[in-house]
């Protein structure tokens, strides 16, 4: 797998960032700052990449790969997903029967809207669109919230990929990304929280 990301990443462009962002949000253990910081540097380094097209072509790779995510999940089932979570083909795609309850907890915690903010927490970011696909929830909300939240990642990612160009070297790129993106997340993720929060209490106000 690390030769085949060495690979893709040699071959950087509209085509391989949208396949393996379609990876990245399915099961494939693609981690997405592999591809987009990445992507985003070179677009500074050498412009054969268009920053804006970048974000478009990852946002549409994670809409394929979180659909077909909540496409199994809706017709297959729990049972489905759980038994294949604690199979040898799961165990490779890193999964496990506790990753999988931990972010059906998370859904169910936060209702609909989880889709969204789970796309920016790390370790539920990938799998956040099984537990909409177990649920059952309307398809056109959940591919408008996996929009709205993969496209404030991936526009987090290649903010952070495109200044760095400036600063630091290729080889320290993922890290300094890691670092980043990981701070930053988090901050999106309060900053969601205060909003929803902001809606319901102006609603209540209203009523």
């Amino acid at each position: 797998m690390s030769s085949l990301l060495a690979w893709f990443g040699d071959h950087l462009n509209y085509w391989t960032i949208t396949l393996l962002m379609t990876l990245e949000s399915t099961v494939v253990p693609v981690p997405s700052e592999l591809v987009v910081a990445p992507a985003a540097y070179k677009a500074a380094d050498d412009g054969e990449l268009n920053f804006f097209l970048i974000i478009l072509f990852a946002t549409l790779g994670a809409n394929i790969g979180a659909s077909i995510n909540y496409v199994v999940a809706r017709y297959l089932g729990r049972p489905v997903i759980y038994a294949f979570a604690n199979s040898r083909l799961g165990h490779l795609c890193l999964l496990n029967e506790k990753k999988i309850q931990k972010t059906e907890d998370y859904f169910n915690e936060h209702g609909a809207v989880g889709t969204l903010i789970g796309r920016l927490v790390p370790g539920i970011r990938h799998l956040i669109s099984l537990p909409a696909g177990l649920a059952r929830m309307r398809y056109s909300r959940f591919l408008l919230y996996t929009t709205i939240g993969a496209g404030v990642w991936n526009i987090i990612l290649a903010v952070i990929g495109y200044r760095l160009q400036s600063y630091i070297p290729e080889d320290e790129l993922l890290d300094k990304v890691e670092e980043y993106s990981h701070e930053l997340g988090i901050a999106m993720i309060v900053l969601f929280l205060g909003l929803i929060a902001y809606l319901i209490y102006t609603g209540r106000s209203k009523k």
